[in-house]
């Protein structure tokens, strides 16, 4: 990737910012795609003089898209809204980025999709990001597809937000408990992206998903244990979880309960982050170094046993 240029949507968000500094790191010229660029200049220091630069655009405006994309070696779309215009972004937004990206001659397409999508899927995020998947491909048949478990690191909504839970409430109610997950590190994701634009890769779909398969009770109890915290932890029966997800104002929403309904790890026998040379980043390795503020005494306090072993 050495000097060329990669355009990335969504380069600013929390994944993005992961993929462009492994794009950096590679060598490549990157484009930051963001609706208001000034919500990724803090990428400015990440790359050398003139290594990076940043342009408006909006997936829902295709002629915004191909005014970024003008150039460009490679695209990155991670573009992606967890509630809201699901067809918009997930659907339309999807194939005017490959679109775009076949228009200008682009070598390469790389799409961010997720564990479980499907066309048929009961959840609408699952529905559209499965028809995005069909989408992007009709429209560049050799698109690279990456479907990640749930993403973690410093950043995160997910382990961060468990973690305020436990810092903060004597009673900790967890949704679908039993439910597993294999959350891949941010930083094995955006190193993933830079590793999947070589040739050999054209048209392949990855699931990438961490060396941990937890269910949600097994991950706050360890986010209870590597805080030094004691919560009550209280397993909540579906009856409950299902009103709680239809009430106004509710921390979860009616689409996200039925995301909550199946497992989210890769599927069996697919390429992951070993097939791009890539070795997954345990939760423990990582995640208690951010963690630690979470902790009574910060990093002055007795640090925790953090190794998870699996019952």
């Amino acid at each position: 990737m050495n000097d060329k240029l990669v355009t990335v949507f969504g380069g600013g968000g929390f994944v993005g910012r992961y993929v462009v500094r492994a794009l950096l790191r590679a060598g490549a010229r990157v484009r930051v795609a963001e609706r208001d660029p000034r919500r990724a200049w803090f990428l400015k220091t990440q790359g050398g003089l003139g290594q990076i630069q940043f342009v408006a655009a909006d997936v829902t405006r295709a002629d915004t898209v191909h005014r970024a994309v003008a150039g460009s070696d490679a695209v990155i779309n991670l573009v992606g809204v967890l509630e809201g215009a699901f067809e918009a972004i997930h659907v339309t937004g999807a194939r005017t980025v490959a679109e775009a990206a076949a228009g200008a001659g682009a070598q390469a397409l790389i799409h961010l999709s997720a564990s479980g999508a499907d066309p048929a899927a009961a959840s609408a995020y699952g529905s559209t990001k499965g028809r995005g998947e069909q989408a992007v491909r009709a429209a560049f048949p050799d698109a690279v597809v990456i479907r990640p478990s749930i993403v973690f690191g410093r950043e995160d909504q997910f382990l961060n937000r468990f973690a305020d839970m436990v810092a903060k409430l004597p009673v900790v109610p967890v949704l679908r408990a039993p439910v597993k997950v294999q959350p891949v590190f941010a930083g094995d994701v955006g190193d993933a992206f830079a590793a999947a634009l070589a040739p050999e890769y054209a048209g392949r779909t990855f699931e990438l998903g961490g060396p941990d398969v937890m269910s949600m009770g097994e991950i706050v109890r360890w986010l209870a244990k590597t805080l030094g915290r004691n919560p009550s932890i209280v397993e909540l029966p579906d009856m409950a979880g299902a009103l709680l997800a239809r009430l106004p104002l509710a921390p979860i929403t009616t689409d996200q309960w039925q995301m909550l309904q199946r497992d989210n790890v890769a599927a069996a026998g697919a390429d992951g982050l070993a097939a791009l040379g890539i070795e997954a980043t345990p939760v423990a390795a990582v995640a208690p170094d951010w963690l630690v503020r979470f902790r009574r005494q910060g990093r002055f306090g007795r640090r925790a046993e953090t190794l998870y072993h699996p019952a």
